[in-house]
């Protein structure tokens, strides 16, 4: 017998990815714990050609590893005029363990040459979750369409946040405010659809 959606183990340890979507899920009446909860668990690669395969990759292994259901997400930066760079390799564009600030520099640096409408760019979210058995049994996509700004402004989120501003704002997500962020941002609407899968399955109303 399948163990019932009481707990959800997110595959992240980064704490701003963590706390971001607790904050997107918290009414869905599961209960969530990051990977830091949990001792022994490795990280699995990212080594998938596609952020939806890396999300399910990664949601079936920590649930087996877990012995919970277990939501991952793999999300990114994708810039047309870079060919769709930095795509899938977003967190280590610069390296594999490249900061937030160096992936960043490098592609504005990459950037440094492009205006206008060159400079569109996308964040897209691939979520998925697993039941314990480790098979996903549903998956979810956000998009966030905006341009890349010629220089960082602002300290909130994390990634690419400070250089990206989203269509219809003239503030990037490093400057605009958390409420406002989850109101629109890629991973919000990839969540949103898993927080209804959850509130299907346990009936709490959101």
């Amino acid at each position: 017998m399948m163990k019932p959606l009481k707990r959800v183990v997110i595959g992240t340890r980064n704490e701003g990815k963590l706390s971001e979507l607790i904050g997107l899920l918290g009414s869905s009446g599961v209960e969530l714990l990051g990977l830091s909860s949990f001792e022994g668990i490795p990280e699995i690669p990212e080594d998938g050609s596609t952020f939806k395969e890396n999300a399910s990759n990664k949601a079936s292994a920590y649930a087996r590893l877990t012995g919970n259901w277990a939501l991952a997400d793999d999300s990114g930066l994708v810039v047309p005029a870079l060919g769709g760079r930095p795509g899938v390799f977003s967190a280590r564009f610069a390296g594999e363990d490249a900061s937030d600030a160096e992936n960043t520099a490098k592609l504005l640096k990459e950037m440094r040459d492009l205006v206008g409408e060159s400079r569109s760019a996308c964040f897209v979210c691939e979520m998925a979750v697993a039941a314990p058995s480790g098979d996903v049994v549903f998956r979810s996509e956000g998009r966030c369409d905006g341009t890349i700004a010629h220089k960082p402004s602002g300290i909130n989120g994390f990634g690419y946040d400070p250089v990206f501003v989203p269509e219809g704002f003239s503030e990037t997500f490093g400057e605009l405010s958390e409420k406002v962020k989850s109101g629109i941002s890629h991973r919000s609407a990839a969540a949103s659809k898993i927080a209804d899968f959850f509130v299907g399955i346990t009936g709490q109303p959101t």
